[in-house]
This record gives structure tokens, C-alpha cells and sequence, in this order.
């Protein structure tokens, strides 16, 4: 199970478009209402989570999603439930992947240390330890940042690549299509 975290002010695209790309990809996704069952984003779309966050578990987990916006960003990074879980993933080599500012959360946690990573401009000082690439999407081990809503096919491209090989995410794409 891969967990798409929402938090008050979430980017909307962020967060849909790859969880879009992943679920044509049949991964198992479920949205996770951090702050409620209804999150608002940041441009004021109400998303019905899947489930609350006290629903979370991880004995099938199989990666952490951060989609990024402002102030989506700044709560998740506030909630512990969301840095432990991410951490957790990291830890046991799941994947952990955030895109636009969310990469400020993993380079705060020591995550990003040592890896490329990409992010929305302006926050490259926050990727610490990272080497900045500004690519559209990054992968580095189990390790995937985004640059921005703009890029959110791309990064739930390279989740589906990581994940299940680069084969069917490209089939996803070209029937979406990107290609």
C-alpha cells in the first residue's frame, strides 16, 4: 500500500496526478487525511480522504507520498505521525517519494543526504546534504522528488518505474497520452 498524505493547504495537482498515474498502474493507493477526512488545497479544492491518518499501518506498506504546496507542506512537516511514517519507509528501504516543497521535509530529515533530489525552485537550500539537479523528477534509490505541479505525471512516473519497472509505467503514460 502506498499512503498520498493531504494536509491542509496540499497542491491539488501534486497529489491527484500521481495518485492518478499510480492507480492506472493498479498500484494500491490510499489518500490520508491528515488533518480530517475532508482536506482542502491550497487553490481550495475539498478532497475526500480515503482514510484518516489513525488508519494508517505498516505491515503492507510500500511507500510514502508527500505532495507539496503551501501551507501543505509546512503541516505535514509538523505532524509526527507523517515523519515517522516517512522515516519508517526510508528505514526499511520502502519508497519514499515528495515533490515542489515537500523535498524541504525529507532534506530537514536527514533523508536526502549523499542523493540527487529535485525540488520547486527556491527551496534548493532546504535539500540538505542533496545534490540539486532541477530535473522535472529524481530518483535516487528508493528516493523520488519532483520539481513541481507542472511535473506530477513525471513523478508519478518515476514512483510507478521504482515500483513495479519502468515498462509499465511507460505503458501508463503512453495510454495517457503523455508520450
Amino acid at each position: 500500500m502506498f499512503y498520498v498524505f493531504l494536509a491542509e493547504g496540499f497542491e491539488e495537482t501534486e497529489a491527484l496526478a500521481c495518485l492518478d498515474v499510480m492507480r492506472r498502474a493498479k498500484l494500491e493507493v490510499q489518500t490520508v487525511g491528515v488533518t480530517g477526512d475532508f482536506v482542502t488545497s491550497s487553490h481550495g479544492v475539498c478532497v475526500k480522504a480515503d482514510i484518516p491518518i489513525t488508519q494508517i499501518t505498516d505491515d503492507d506498506i510500500e511507500g510514502a507520498v508527500l505532495p507539496g504546496g503551501m501551507p501543505g507542506t509546512l503541516n505535514l512537516e509538523r505532524d509526527s505521525r507523517v515523519t515517522d511514517c516517512v522515516r519508517r519507509c526510508y528505514e526499511s528501504g520502502k519508497i519514499v517519494a515528495a515533490i515542489c516543497a515537500a523535498p524541504s521535509i525529507l532534506g530537514h530529515m536527514g533523508i536526502l543526504e549523499g542523493r540527487k533530489a529535485t525540488c520547486f525552485p527556491g527551496f534548493e537550500k532546504e535539500l540538505r546534504g542533496a545534490s540539486h539537479t532541477g530535473a522535472h523528477a529524481e530518483t535516487d534509490g528508493n528516493v523520488v522528488t519532483g520539481k513541481g505541479a507542472g511535473c506530477a505525471i513525471e513523478f508519478g512516473h518515476a514512483i510507478v518505474s521504482l515500483a513495479r519497472g519502468k515498462a509499465v509505467a511507460d505503458k501508463v503514460i503512453e495510454d495517457m497520452q503523455c508520450l
